[in-house]
C-alpha cells in the first residue's frame, strides 16, 4: 500500500516499491554495501517516484555515514570556466545519487592531520607539492582524482583523459595547416595535465625537427601577463607561425597583442588552445581548441566515487574520458 498524500514515505515504502528488502533499500540509498548497479538504480527511481527524503540528521547519529562527499579545487583555479563546469558536473551527479556535496577550500580545511567529516573526496587536477592535497590524500578517506596524481600515494579511483594524444593531434593539425615553428605558452603548475602537455610538445618538436619555443605562465595569469609573454616570444623569435596556449582562456586573452604585433590570426599565424570554453567559441576569429568536457569529467568522478563507496566498483579503478579537438577559423589559413 502506498503512503497517503499527507503521510511521508518511509524506507519500507521504498523497499516495497522497488521489490527489495529494507536493508537493500537502505544500503542503496546510503551508497554503501554490495548492491548491484541495476538494483541501486531501481531503489533510487522508487525513492524519486515516492518523493522519499531520508532523515539525514537522524541517520548520521546512528552510523558513521555522512551521506556527503567533499570536492576540493585550489582557490586560484576557481575563476576558470573549466573548473566551474567541473563543479556543476560533480554536484549534479551527487544529487542523482541522493547525497550531498561540500566544497573544501584551502583556507578552511580542518587543522593539520584532521579528517574531513565526509564519506569520500573528489580532487580536481591535484598537484603533488600542494600541502592541502597531501593532507587530503593522507586522510584515509576514499579519494577519486580528475587526472592522475603524481605524488607518492595512489588515489582510490581516477578519471583521466589522454592529453598526450590530444596534444599530438593538435600539433599535427597545425603542421598540416602549414605551421613549422609552433610556440607553446605552457602552465607552470606541476599537475599531470600540465606536465603531459609540456613533455608532448617537446617530443613532437624533436620528432619534427622544429625549434622548441616555450614560455611558462602562472595558471590564472591576467591578460597583461599573457600578452607580455607573447610580446617577448615574438621579439625573440619573429619566425613563430603558430601559438598554442595551455590555460583556460589564455588564447583569447592574447589576441589584442597579436593584432598589435601586426599578425593576422588564421593567416600568417595560427592560434589554438588546449582548453575549449565560451571565450574560444566567441573570439574573433573563433579559436581551435580541445574540448575537455569538464561537466562530464566532474560527473564521472562523482559517479566513480559513489560506486566505490557502495562496493559496486573495486578500489583502484581507472577510467578514461574521451576528449576531442574542435577546429575553428584560427587554424584555417
Amino acid at each position: 500500500m502506498l503512503p497517503g498524500p499527507d503521510t511521508p514515505p518511509t524506507i519500507a515504502d521504498v523497499a516495497r516499491e522497488a521489490a527489495v528488502s529494507k536493508t537493500t533499500a537502505s544500503d542503496a540509498l546510503r551508497g554503501h554495501g554490495r548492491v548491484s548497479g541495476p538494483t541501486r538504480r531501481a531503489v533510487l527511481e522508487a525513492a524519486e517516484r515516492l518523493g522519499y527524503a531520508p532523515n539525514r540528521s537522524a541517520r548520521s547519529l546512528r552510523t558513521s555515514v555522512t551521506d556527503t562527499i567533499a570536492l576540493h579545487i585550489p582557490e586560484f583555479l576557481t575563476s576558470a570556466e573549466y573548473y566551474m563546469s567541473f563543479v556543476f558536473g560533480v554536484a549534479e551527479q551527487v544529487a542523482r545519487a541522493g547525497l550531498n556535496v561540500t566544497l573544501l577550500s584551502s583556507g578552511h580545511l580542518p587543522h593539520s592531520g584532521a579528517v574531513p567529516q565526509v564519506d569520500g573526496l573528489v580532487l580536481c587536477d591535484p598537484v603533488a607539492e600542494d600541502p592541502v592535497v597531501e593532507q587530503l590524500m593522507n586522510s584515509g578517506l576514499p579519494v577519486v582524482t580528475a587526472e592522475r596524481y603524481v605524488g607518492d600515494r595512489q588515489p582510490t579511483g581516477v578519471i583521466w583523459s589522454d592529453h598526450e594524444t590530444s596534444m599530438t593531434g593538435l600539433l599535427d593539425h597545425l603542421y598540416e595547416a602549414g605551421a613549422r615553428r609552433p610556440a607553446f605558452i605552457a602552465s607552470d603548475t606541476t599537475s599531470d595535465w600540465a606536465t603531459t602537455l609540456q613533455l608532448t610538445h617537446a617530443r613532437w618538436c624533436a620528432a619534427r625537427g622544429a625549434p622548441k619555443l616555450v614560455r611558462k605562465a602562472p595558471f590564472g595569469s591576467p591578460p597583461d601577463v599573457l600578452q607580455g609573454a607573447v610580446r617577448d616570444m615574438l621579439a625573440e623569435a619573429p619566425e613563430i607561425d603558430a601559438i598554442v596556449c595551455a590555460a583556460d582562456g589564455a588564447a583569447a586573452a592574447i589576441l589584442p597583442e597579436l593584432r598589435a604585433a601586426g599578425r593576422t590570426v588564421g593567416r600568417d599565424l595560427l592560434l589554438a588552445s588546449c582548453v575549449d570554453s565560451s571565450s574560444m567559441r566567441t573570439a574573433e576569429p573563433p579559436i581551435t581548441a580541445v574540448d575537455l568536457r569538464p561537466r562530464a569529467m566532474g560527473a564521472e568522478c562523482a559517479r566513480l566515487l559513489c560506486e566505490i563507496l557502495s562496493g559496486e566498483t573495486p578500489r583502484g579503478t581507472v577510467r578514461a574520458l574521451p576528449i576531442e579537438m574542435n577546429v575553428r577559423t584560427s587554424t584555417r589559413p
